[in-house]
């Protein structure tokens, strides 16, 4: 019996042995690898890179756009060839953008490590310009990573262009490479979420290379301090007025523009208040004025570097009782020797226009606005301007809200400028003493109105109607024999010198993802 017992209980044991073998021989279920994990320490759409601690985000928009009235989709119909209102103007200008940006933060023991990149991909509508030949040749016009290029064989394969907005570090407070300026209000150029072109303020919407500390003390209480490129948008020129004649100031240019080499950056300093109610910044900014040459060559000479400052104030109010999410912003500026700060990158401080006259062949309005101006010989003299922008923007219901918007801005020349383009009675120098002027004087102001609808039928897609009027109030009177433009295909004639207009029509298509 007890022989029969131990041979079942090996028998038993040898099944279970082989058993078990047959089993771990068996192919096992792996657990599932979690290549993609959600980030949720920055808000939506962050991931976490696999196999990293650090959290990236894919953002941008698809933009289909198409402005009239203008050759340019942001700007006012203006300068060669869209401020001459003739043939060469294009009727409308077409846009189709991408635009891509990638931000990725890492938490450390020092806080928050932030990289962000933003980029565009566009396709814009050229122009024709005259060549100024015999035969009424043009030349086609595109803008191809930042320049312009004039082929008059080539039929437009050039319109593509590639453009960084933004590309920046931020860490411990510091944020260093392309970001916005710290001079500018939030809402940079937009105070109703409008066109590019608007006086009246700064505005780096492409962003600046800088390097910045930004310091927090509660409470929506924050101020910085920061060391800003001035080469790339605030450089609104340093004038040799000497070189200036009566065809290149009709054309919006006064004299040569004598820039030197970079020699300082613009020091901003900020400090900006964010609560409930809304928000409240103050900037201040100097600018150094550095020029090159009076001559060709070394040895002809140089002014003096001179400092020109701006300051800022904006606000912006919410919880308006016209309705949820209304707001209003508003922003006013004043700069001596800094006219980018006023007169910005995207709208520009020179100005030539044609229109309609019934004492001449046509009229014209012209207006030029640098940092400084000098003759051969003597030291710079600033030019001040002021100005101020803002909108208010009412939400009809969730899908529909409508901006009213405005501007203003003014420039305003000292007596080195007045004496040589208009003399010392406003009767003489390179423009004032011509037949047939008589009102010489180059203080100009602009103002601008505008009106944007918006419509988003499904979230993240927008469609957006933008009217703009535009005006420039030159201070020059009367008539001048103009010698005529190639560019702008303008003859040899008689013009009345008159304040001009502009109108146009931004219609906007874009999907952000």
């Amino acid at each position: 019996m007890k022989l029969v017992k131990s041979l079942l209980l090996g028998s038993a044991a040898g099944l279970i042995a082989v058993g078990g073998a047959q089993a771990a021989d068996l192919p096992v279920k792996a657990k599932a690898v979690e290549y993609v994990r959600i980030c949720s320490l920055y808000g939506a759409g962050f991931y976490y890179i696999p196999g990293t601690d650090t959290c990236i985000k894919l953002g941008g928009y698809l933009r289909a756009e198409v402005a009239l009235g203008t050759n340019s989709v942001y700007g006012i119909a203006n300068g060669a060839p869209a401020g001459a209102h003739n043939r060469l103007s294009n009727y409308y200008t077409a846009r189709a953008r991408e635009d891509l940006n990638i931000d990725t933060r890492t938490a450390t023991e020092y806080g928050v490590v932030r990289t962000f990149f933003d980029a565009t991909f566009s396709w814009t509508t050229g122009s024709y310009v005259g060549t100024g030949s015999g035969t009424g040749t043009t030349g086609y016009s595109a803008t191809t990573a930042g320049t312009t290029t004039i082929n008059p064989t080539d039929g437009g394969t050039s319109g593509g262009s590639l453009g960084v907005y933004y590309a920046f570090i931020q860490f411990a407070g510091f944020t260093m490479g392309k970001a916005v300026s710290q001079f500018d209000a939030p809402w940079t150029n937009y105070p109703g979420n409008n066109i590019d072109s608007l006086v009246g303020g700064s505005g780096t919407v492409t962003g600046v290379n800088q390097f910045t500390y930004t310091a927090d003390f509660g409470q929506g209480v924050t101020a910085a301090f920061s060391a800003e490129d001035a080469t790339a948008y605030y450089q609104a020129g340093n004038m040799n007025l000497t070189g200036a004649s009566a065809g290149s100031m009709i054309g919006g240019t006064y004299g040569s523009n004598a820039i030197g080499g970079s020699r300082s950056p613009n020091l901003v300093g900020m400090v900006r208040v964010d609560q409930a109610w809304g928000m409240f910044q103050a900037s201040v900014a100097a600018h150094d004025n550095h020029v090159a040459y009076y001559g060709a060559t070394e040895t002809t000479g140089h002014p003096d570097d001179k400092w020109g400052w701006a300051v800022q104030l904006a606000l912006s109010i919410k919880n308006i009782p016209t309705g949820a999410g209304d707001v209003i912003n508003i922003q006013g500026v004043y700069t001596d020797g800094a006219t980018r700060y006023n007169f910005q990158n995207l709208a520009g401080s020179s100005y030539s226009m044609f229109g309609s006259s019934g004492v001449a062949y046509q009229s014209v309005g012209f207006a030029s606005a640098p940092d400084t101006v000098f003759i051969t010989g003597g030291q710079q003299e600033t030019v001040k301007t002021w100005g101020f922008r803002g909108a208010y923007t009412h939400n009809w219901d969730p899908y529909w809200n409508t901006a009213l918007y405005g501007a203003y801005a003014q420039a305003q020349y000292g007596s080195v400028a007045k004496t040589a383009l208009c003399g010392a009675g406003g009767a003489g120098g390179v423009f004032g003493g011509l037949a047939g002027v008589t009102g010489c004087n180059p203080d100009f102001a602009v103002a601008q109105i505008g009106l944007i609808t918006r419509w988003t039928p499904v979230k993240n897609l927008t469609f957006s109607g933008d009217v703009n009027w535009t005006h420039l109030d030159q201070k020059y009177s009367g008539t001048v024999g103009y010698a005529g433009a190639g560019t702008t295909a303008k003859p040899a004639a008689l013009y009345e010198l008159k304040d001009q207009d502009s109108i146009t029509l931004l219609l906007r298509a874009q999907r952000n993802w």
